[in-house]
């Protein structure tokens, strides 16, 4: 009996299949080609085994074999297969015999995989050196997935494959540093705001800065059936490419992810305006710099211009400075959110209480009661920064006038780590449960009426709101007058035999 395949196993291999790049080519860039062979496997073993059923099912008949493989997820001729590929690994081109292979699973496939492989050459000697060390290193890439049975037979979950591919992004978003937070928001993070933002059937779901698609995935797997509409668009081709895969990884077929710029070209279109969604949620780039080319004059006042003329309307509440697009992406997403919509962002703290046109567009946006709460959390807890970022969760058809800011930032409310700081389940639980019920907790929440921030100058900064200061306990100064005078004595007493001892030895 052959044995199941389990997710230690396959992480296992998969990591040590990085060997094989590490040290020679940055993890931003190696990950794809780790990550391309993985979905190359699964694929493969999974038409080759169904191909194996029909066989035998319908003894050899290939025309009822034919029709029945039509039907299957994605078509894998020979020629694209990993068992193909592994026979050429010692190919004087093997890097060539892989591309031809991709286009031609691109070219089986055009509806679910046109140009998901455009970014990436695996036989680019730009990227992997010269030919002899470029067959080197796909020749051992092949030998170390040849390890790995992916037979969905032979999987102990049918999740198993998402999760390693899961992992595996993890572990190169932790190792690429800084732009590692480019293409993968940390799990606990993500499961935080897919709670927060409570997912229904039916629902249209959202991200318009996706990177590798985890957070979407996050979000939709709130819904027991999946029975929901996931869009998403992510800038960065490569990561586009991993967002399709992993999508695909999980049994999400129908997801519409878009390649571009969202803020100057946005791909979610209805009759010419942007489309509604019933859930938004993202992790755009931390106060990105030139942050629309397509608005960016050469001046200030030019930029002004340029942006207000946006076709969809987004920026009539403030342009925001051009070196800081956090609260371009803040308006985009409150366009794109339907009547009965909600939204969790994360962002930089400086959006709660920086100046001149980012305090207009704050002014609006709760003039307008679209913010329902500000969540504070601590710091490390992304790749590649340790400043501490916040949670904005915004609403449509708010009935209530109030504003909710919960400090989950203090020791204790997450897990410290050497390099980086984790949620763990508590700390999610105690946020969400804290955010159900909207309530006030001494030093952790408050509930604050849109009166309180008009005072405070639509200042949202949380320490205005939530009071974390703990008194010290009263210094007794009698006891300290008592240890001080203690203390005087036994260094008198110290010095008396000190000196006993000197005059012993002559001193």
């Amino acid at each position: 009996m052959e044995t199941e395949t389990t997710q230690s196993q396959i992480n296992q291999i998969l990591w040590e299949a990085s060997d094989t790049f590490r040290g020679k080519i940055d993890s931003s860039i190696y990950k794809d080609y780790i990550l391309v062979m993985l979905f190359i496997k699964y694929l493969s073993d999974t038409y080759k085994e169904h191909l194996e059923e029909y066989t035998k099912r319908y003894k050899g008949n290939e025309q009822r074999i034919k029709r029945a493989m039509s039907r299957e997820r994605f078509i894998v001729s020979e020629e694209s297969t990993f068992d193909y590929l592994y026979s050429k690994r010692n190919a004087p081109e093997v890097g060539e015999e892989i591309n031809k292979a991709l286009e031609k699973l691109e070219e089986d496939n055009p509806q679910k995989l046109r140009n998901i492989f455009r970014n990436i050459d695996f036989n680019s000697e730009a990227v992997l050196g010269q030919t002899k060390d470029r067959n080197a290193m796909l020749r051992t890439l092949l030998e170390d997935f040849a390890k790995l049975d992916l037979r969905p037979s032979r999987i102990e979950d049918e999740d198993i494959i998402g999760n390693s591919y899961q992992f595996m992004i993890e572990r190169f978003a932790s190792d690429a540093g800084k732009k590692g937070g480019e293409f993968f928001t940390p799990s606990m993070v993500s499961e935080l705001l897919a709670r927060l933002v409570k997912p229904q059937e039916n629902d249209r779901i959202y991200d318009p800065t996706c990177g590798s698609g985890s957070l979407l995935i996050r979000v939709v797997n709130q819904v027991p059936n999946r029975k929901v509409a996931i869009y998403g668009q992510e800038r960065n081709g490569q990561t586009h490419s991993l967002a399709m895969m992993n999508m695909f990884l999980h049994g999400i077929d129908d997801a519409r992810i878009e390649w571009g710029d969202t803020l100057s070209n946005p791909l979610h279109l209805e009759d010419g305006n942007l489309m509604k969604f019933q859930v938004i949620v993202a992790n755009p780039p931390f106060s990105l710099d030139k942050w629309s080319m397509g608005f960016a004059g050469d001046n200030d006042e030019k930029f002004k211009m340029e942006a207000s003329l946006d076709p969809y309307g987004r920026f009539e509440w403030g342009v925001p400075p051009k070196s800081r697009g956090d609260y371009a992406f803040v308006q985009h997403m409150l366009y794109s959110l339907a009547e009965d919509g909600r939204m969790a962002t994360i962002l930089p703290h400086g959006v709660l209480f920086r100046g001149a046109s980012e305090r207009r567009i704050r002014k609006q946006i709760i003039d307008m009661n679209l913010l329902d709460a500000v969540i504070g959390l601590p710091e490390a807890l992304f790749f590649g920064t340790g400043i501490p970022a916040c949670i904005m969760i915004f609403k449509k058809n708010r009935k209530r006038k109030d504003v909710l800011f919960i400090d989950a930032s203090g020791e204790g409310n997450y897990e410290k780590g050497k390099n980086q700081n984790k949620l763990r389940e508590k700390d999610i639980e105690k946020i969400v449960k804290t955010y159900e019920n909207y309530e006030t907790i001494d030093k952790y929440s408050y509930v604050s009426n849109i009166d309180e921030i008009k005072e405070n100058d639509y200042n949202l900064n949380i320490p205005r709101y939530v009071d974390t200061f703990e008194e010290e306990e009263p210094i007794d100064m009698e006891e300290v007058a008592k240890n001080i005078k203690s203390i005087k004595e036994e260094l008198e007493e110290v010095e008396e035999e000190m000196a006993k001892y000197l005059e012993e030895l002559g001193l």
